[in-house]
This record gives structure tokens, sequence and C-alpha cells, in this order.
């Protein structure tokens, strides 16, 4: 019975152990890219970062400048949004990113696992880089929590020797801690 015992402790102990590994590399492995972009010496990959940034700071603050200094503002702009979109850049800053910061008591947005990948050979002209997403914010007048993770896709283009962003498009839903499948 105590062999029983035993072995029954040795093998949960090991599956459990097998599952938390998994678990480790994923997390270490998501860290490491993250960092592999961020510490990326390209200057392109850099300026897309620094974009991103940007951006995050737009809407945490209700800043509509990162998204007119750094969007390409042409007839047929679309930004894309969890099923709605803005037509144009006024229409993103002044009816979507800009109210923003009267409506929310808090609001934190943050883009990991971001990955930059180019066209054109050594002539970089265009560019994507996808994020996992996640949004947190509470509204002002109600009370209201939203909690929303998701992806983020930017699509950039070259102009006139500057990164521009030409398209957005994200989804979301309710957040949802990952499990584990094992």
């Amino acid at each position: 019975m105590k062999n029983k015992l035993a072995i029954t402790f040795i093998c949960a102990t090991g599956l459990i152990g097998a599952g938390l590994i998994p678990v480790a590399v994923e997390a270490y492995g998501k860290e490491q890219r993250i960092k592999k972009v961020e510490e990326s010496k390209d200057p392109n990959t850099q300026k897309i970062i620094e974009i991103i940034k940007g951006i995050k700071y737009g809407w945490e603050n209700g800043d509509g400048t990162p998204f007119r200094k750094t969007f390409l503002d042409f007839k047929g702009a679309r930004y894309i949004e969890s099923g709605g979109q803005n037509a144009g850049l006024d229409s993103l800053v002044n009816h979507h990113v800009e109210p923003e910061k009267d409506a929310f008591e808090t609001m934190k947005l943050d883009f990991d696992n971001v990955e930059v990948h180019f066209e054109g050979g050594s002539d970089k002209r265009f560019a994507w880089a996808i994020a996992d997403t996640r949004f947190r914010a509470k509204t002002k007048k109600s009370g209201k929590e939203y909690d929303k993770s998701g992806y983020q896709t930017f699509l950039f283009r070259m102009i006139d020797g500057e990164w521009k962003v030409v398209h957005t498009h994200s989804s979301s839903r309710n957040y949802r801690a990952k499990k584990n499948s094992h």
C-alpha cells in the first residue's frame, strides 16, 4: 500500500511538474520575444516600436498628437476596432481618441508580444506589426469597468523617409485569464 501511494505521489508530482514546465517556457519565450523586438538594433524596427508607444500614450491620455504625427491622413483611410470603424484620421482623433480622456476615470492600454515584419528587401517600404492587447478602463459617469484583451494589427508605409501608419485593425473580447491546457 505504501508503495502504491509513493508511486501515485511521484506520478502526480511528475505530471504537475510536466504541466508547469510549458507554462514557464511559454512565459520565458514571450518575455524574450518582446525583449528581442524592443532591443533590436534595426532603426526601422525601433522607429515602429516608438510609433506604437506613442499610440499607447495617445490613447491613454486622450491626446491626438501622436496620431496626427505618425498616421498618414489620406482619403479612404479606415481604422477598425472590434466591429466599428473610423473613416479618416479626423474621425479617429476627434470622435474616439480625444473624447475618451473625459469619459474614463482610468484607462490602461498594453501592447505586448509585438512582432514587426518588413516587405521590400533592403529597400524596406512596407511593414506591419501585430501585438497582443489588453485594455482596462473605468468610466467616470457610471463607474462601469472594462477589461478586454485581443489583438492589434498596424500597417505602415515609408513616406518621404518616415514610417506612417496607414491602417489599424483591432479586435478584443472580455478578458479571460489563460488556462493551462495540461
